[in-house]
């Protein structure tokens, strides 16, 4: 019997790999989200495995109830960097999605609301964190992860 597998899709999202989880960061073009992902690869690459998976565009999917983000191929191992534009980084082909990131533009609340603090992708929820889409956001992001860690979301 072959399993059934639900339908993926492209979003705008640049993912990456930290650990065995994923974190997705979304936003509009031009918000930050790959000057993000190089910087938390940046940041924790010395200690945990870190990697590319998708720049821009992720394709992702709903499996067994989790999210699985994945590659495009045609944009594998690429990623954008401001004054640079686009070069080669190491990659991952794909990563369970573990904490949903959006690059809003803006600073996040200082004390968000619960529902703000998770999202639906595909019909699963996920943790979520807004950050303003710069550099300056690792540490919230990482300290977001370990959060979710101590709570046992794995």
């Amino acid at each position: 019997m072959t399993p059934v597998r639900e339908a993926f899709r492209g979003i705008q999202a640049t993912t990456i790999a930290v650990g065995s989880g994923g974190i997705l960061i979304r936003g509009a073009s031009g918000s930050g989200k790959s000057s993000l992902a190089v910087a938390l690869i940046e940041r924790v690459r010395s200690r945990h495995f870190a990697r590319l998976v998708a720049d821009d565009v992720t394709r992702i999917e709903a499996r067994g109830g989790r999210v699985i983000a994945r590659t495009v191929p045609a944009t594998s191992g690429l990623v954008e960097r401001r004054g640079l534009g686009i070069v080669p980084c190491a990659a991952t082909p794909a990563v369970v999605v573990r904490l949903v990131v959006d690059c809003a533009g803006a600073a996040p609340e200082r004390l968000p609301e619960p529902e703000m603090l998770i999202t639906t992708l595909l019909g699963i929820v996920l943790p979520r964190i807004q950050v303003e889409g710069s550099p300056r956001d690792v540490s919230l992001v990482l300290s977001a992860l370990d959060v979710l860690s101590h709570e046992g979301f794995e």
